[in-house]
């Protein structure tokens, strides 16, 4: 619906362009698009390559407590759950698994590690 408004409202206030100067401007502003995201697709590696990858705690703006905190936590507290239960998979195997109660995180112990202990 917007796209036929703003089709109608441009081709009322513009002059047509012949077809050969479109296709210059069209490839002149595609060659400047593709090196503007490559330089930052460059800033982004070079980020990650510097230890930046996250900028939050990069730049201080992320407690100690809150870099301490496990991902599932995070966004226990993020989302407001107050209890909950989370695995952790990598791959297709459960690697870890823990509850969060009242929003602190209550490590249970898990089967295998009874009969190491």
């Amino acid at each position: 619906m917007i796209h036929k408004w703003w089709h109608r409202f441009v081709r009322k206030r513009t002059k047509p362009i012949p077809g050969d100067v479109a296709l210059l401007w069209k490839r002149r502003l595609s060659l400047a698009y593709g090196f503007f995201a490559w330089n930052a697709f460059g800033f982004v590696i070079y980020s990650f390559y510097k230890g930046k990858a996250d900028w939050a705690q990069y730049y201080g703006l992320k407690s100690e407590e809150e870099v301490a905190m496990r991902p599932g936590q995070s966004w226990a507290n993020t989302l407001g759950i107050k209890n909950a239960k989370v695995y952790r998979i990598s791959g297709i195997s459960k690697v870890d698994e823990y509850d969060i109660v009242d929003g602190k995180m209550v490590k249970e112990i898990s089967k295998s590690e009874e009969f190491d202990g």
